[in-house]
């Protein structure tokens, strides 16, 4: 897989641009659990995933952690290169869940062609738009959403992502996730096995009835 394929603007560049690009290209293999963007002082710059899996996550004053999005193959992330956007100022940490295969297009490059390229301004301008659209339904989730529904829908997303319903997971990683207390998430996993909905073991989670866990996590 090549960076041009995976690039969405690519055809829309100049050749001058398009060099420019490859000339400063970074290409990067990061093993799993290693922070590789941490706070609104470290720009990165633009990453955009090969292979693999990113959690984008942000900290509270209590040192809590909750993902506001992930990235998978072929996605973009822009809050690593916030440097180049002045009013946005996002202190977020982004960390590999899986070996990841990445691509980094350092900022002063990304920033230099976006001035000059009013395709990749409008694509930045997108990116940004959903990745806003993602925090703001979280920011729903957490005002509306009780915490059971919000355990339920997360177990139902990992099932999905991990393509099996036997998950392996901790309850301390859950409540990283989700931005609350561990204890919190072990009461409500074992209130979700004793309806019959999941079955617990020491560092898995097997869902047993897709039904009744859709029930509670769609409401």
């Amino acid at each position: 897989m090549e960076f041009q394929s995976c690039f969405p603007v690519w055809g829309n560049l100049s050749d001058v641009q398009q060099n420019h690009i490859l000339d400063s290209l970074i290409s990067r293999e990061i093993k799993a659990g290693t922070v590789i963007h941490n706070g609104s002082a470290d720009c990165t710059g633009l990453l955009l995933v090969r292979s693999g899996q990113l959690r984008v996550y942000i900290l509270s004053e209590e040192g809590r952690e909750i993902t506001i999005y992930r990235l998978f193959d072929r996605d973009i992330c822009l809050f690593s290169a916030s440097c180049i956007m002045r009013s946005i100022q996002f202190d977020i940490t982004i960390e590999a869940e899986k070996d990841t295969c990445l691509w980094v297009i350092p900022a002063e490059t990304y920033q230099q062609i976006m001035a000059e390229s009013a395709p990749l301004s409008n694509f930045t301008n997108e990116v940004m738009a959903a990745r806003f659209s993602e925090v703001m339904w979280l920011i729903e989730q957490i005002m509306w959403k009780s915490m059971d529904k919000r355990i339920a829908a997360f177990l139902l997303e990992e099932s999905a992502i991990e393509g099996t319903d036997r998950l392996a997971i901790t309850h301390e990683t859950i409540a990283k996730h989700l931005g609350t207390h561990r204890e919190v998430v072990t009461r409500i996993l074992r209130y979700l096995q004793s309806e019959g909905m999941i079955k617990l073991s020491r560092g898995v989670v097997e869902i047993t009835s897709r039904e009744k866990l859709t029930v509670i996590g769609n409401t």
